[in-house]
């Protein structure tokens, strides 16, 4: 049997695809991880059509392994899932592999494709669906308006510290509140010294803070609505609010073939537990990986229970009595959390597309 008929004999093509803003860059191998092609297009509905033609004309079945599937290659991975094409989300190469191949668009999507047919590159992309992108860039305003706002309040307070004695002194005691309210009621018909020139600054940084506070109040209120509208029965969970139910759904996508079991979810949040035993020690510590905003949303839970949910309260004595330190607690109970968020936010969808017995 010649090497043609080999190839012959598998019918799969793997597309791995390099993305950057403007342009991406794919190429194909056969199941024999021989070069098929390579082809180059723009970041645009025409060119993804392109490039799903030029792949069905090696073989009607095509495995998709695409980079940046969260950034450069959403609107791609978008397109070819919408088109009922297998995608699978790679990794960017790593420095090692980078210094050990060299670095081009050629060879990062032939590494992508390679990364797909060696099992290395296995997940499933977010799926970018209307409820995850209606509360993507609702997240962005907020966390932007949330930095603006203290950088502004930041501004303020160096303002004051080194303003004339007179307003120094008039402003320095204030609460953040109360401080915004003085500031913004300054009359400065004025700049003629350095006393109206520090008060009509103040004045339009406690203006601009207090409509950075209302657009937060607003976004916070439509999060709100969209979180509760989306995944309610984890809202109800105790120490889950809009917002980290929002970076919760942001991590799993809302699509529930991407996450397989709850070890993966626990994976992808960074509370996985790692082995960190050596001699007579038998440990484990957290996971400095995974998606931190994520993780970041576990770790507010966790100390919200820790303060408010008795059961929580009483089994952080329990092992402290053991023990266990702080660390080692909340290793545990970020584990347990990631666990119950998994049963409210990936199981449910992933029944809701099962299809129907006949």
């Amino acid at each position: 049997m010649t090497l043609t008929s080999i190839a012959d004999i598998s019918a799969s093509v793997t597309v791995g695809v390099d993305t950057h803003k403007h342009t991406h860059f794919a190429t194909a191998k056969d199941g024999l991880g021989r070069d098929l092609g390579h082809m180059e297009i723009d970041t645009n509905p025409r060119g993804y059509a392109a490039l799903l033609k030029w792949s069905q004309a090696f073989s009607r079945q095509v495995v998709f392994g695409v980079e940046g599937t969260s950034s450069y290659g959403a609107g791609l991975a978008r397109y070819l899932r919408a088109n009922g094409q297998t995608t699978i989300e790679v990794l960017r190469p790593t420095r090692q592999d980078r210094r050990l191949r060299g670095k081009s668009d050629r060879i990062d999507a032939a590494a992508a494709a390679a990364a797909v047919q060696a099992g290395k590159a296995r997940a499933v992309p977010k799926a970018g669906d209307e409820g995850v992108e209606m509360i993507r860039p609702l997240k962005v305003a907020k966390s932007t308006a949330i930095k603006a706002r203290t950088q502004c309040m930041n501004a303020i307070k160096a303002l004051i510290m080194t303003a004339p004695d007179a307003l120094r002194e008039q402003l320095r005691d204030l609460t953040p509140k109360t401080l915004i309210t003085t500031a913004s009621a300054f009359r400065v018909p004025e700049v003629v010294d350095p006393i109206s020139a520090t008060k009509w600054s103040i004045r339009s940084m406690a203006r601009r803070y207090a409509t950075l506070d209302e657009e937060v109040t607003e976004l916070e209120g439509r999060l709100d609505e969209l979180t509760q509208k989306l995944v309610p029965e984890l809202r109800q969970c105790i120490g889950v609010g809009q917002d980290v139910a929002a970076s919760l759904v942001l991590a799993a996508g809302l699509n529930g073939d991407r996450i397989r079991s709850e070890a993966s979810f626990s994976m992808l949040c960074g509370s996985s537990p790692i082995p960190a035993s050596s001699g007579m020690t038998n440990r484990h510590r957290l996971n400095r990986g995974g998606d931190r905003q994520a993780n970041a949303a576990l770790h507010r839970i966790v100390l919200v229970r820790m303060r408010y949910h008795e059961p929580t309260r009483a089994y952080v004595a329990k092992r402290t009595a053991e023990g266990r330190t702080k660390a080692e607690i909340f290793r545990c109970l970020k584990r347990y959390v990631a666990r119950e968020v998994f049963k409210l936010l990936v199981i449910p969808v992933a029944r809701v597309e099962e299809p129907e017995a006949a």
